[in-house]
């Protein structure tokens, strides 16, 4: 049974989410059509880029106002469950809700037993066809168990593209079914150098692969700047000097 203070302290994370979910509800609905938002008496000037923005725009908006309108009804109806008497009672088996549960989603009308009943249990039939990555853990991939081949947009686009057979040089008796049949060589593109950054965001230096690593202490060995020899400085600026001489 929830105490009084249990109940207060519910009742006070309620209403600052049905504030929060008002004003996303005021500040997301959409009032005017879509000449009047963007302040055009036309539509047929605009690249279709730019409409493309703004619709996207105003879709987003209608997502997130009509998200806030249904999660502000289950937060108005928890409410009114506490002034009833009825909050923290399972609408479905009449038992009990755990302080956790509400804790964790403070408007919900159901226990975690008879919520667990609404999880669909059918799964998308592209999963059949899909297969899972091996090994699917990132601490694997960390340790350098994962394969990552050099090229491979070729394993997406075998799915089918925009592109045809003409668009490839030397086409000729090629079909769909070939345009990306590569061979994979189970390796990514090796990186000389990379800059690194601290975790606020500033300057730490760069993060050299052992190849470049062992290629400067052999030049350090030799003494020599390149395997060419010492690069030859330039001994004046021209661009100032020639300023000075004016």
């Amino acid at each position: 049974m929830l105490t009084t203070k249990q109940i207060q302290q519910l009742e006070k994370e309620l209403r600052a989410m049905e504030e929060r979910l008002t004003e996303t509800e005021n500040e997301t609905e959409i009032v005017q059509n879509a000449q009047e938002d963007v302040g055009e008496l036309s539509m047929y000037d605009n690249h279709p880029a730019d409409m493309g923005t703004e619709l996207y725009e105003r879709e987003k908006d209608m997502a997130l106002h009509t998200h806030a309108e249904g999660e502000l009804e289950k937060v108005q109806n928890a409410l009114q469950a506490i002034k009833e008497g009825t909050y923290g009672i399972c609408e479905d088996c009449g038992k009990e809700i755990q302080l956790e549960r509400l804790e964790a989603i403070p408007y919900t009308t159901v226990c975690i037993d008879d919520a667990r009943k609404d999880v669909p249990t059918d799964r998308p039939v592209e999963e059949d066809l899909l297969i899972m990555a091996d090994p699917n853990s990132f601490a694997a991939r960390r340790e350098g168990d994962a394969i990552d081949y050099e090229d491979s947009f070729q394993e997406i686009a075998q799915s089918g593209t925009s592109e045809t057979p003409s668009d490839f040089a030397g086409n000729k008796n090629r079909d769909y079914g070939d345009l990306y049949d590569e061979e994979n060589e189970d390796s990514v593109e090796a990186y000389e150098e990379f800059a690194v950054s601290d975790i606020t965001g500033d300057p730490a230096g760069f993060v050299r692969n052992e190849e470049v690593i062992e290629y400067e202490e052999e030049l350090d060995e030799e003494g020599i700047e390149s395997p060419l020899g010492d690069i030859p400085y330039k001994e004046r600026d021209s661009y100032i000097d020639a300023e000075i001489d004016k």
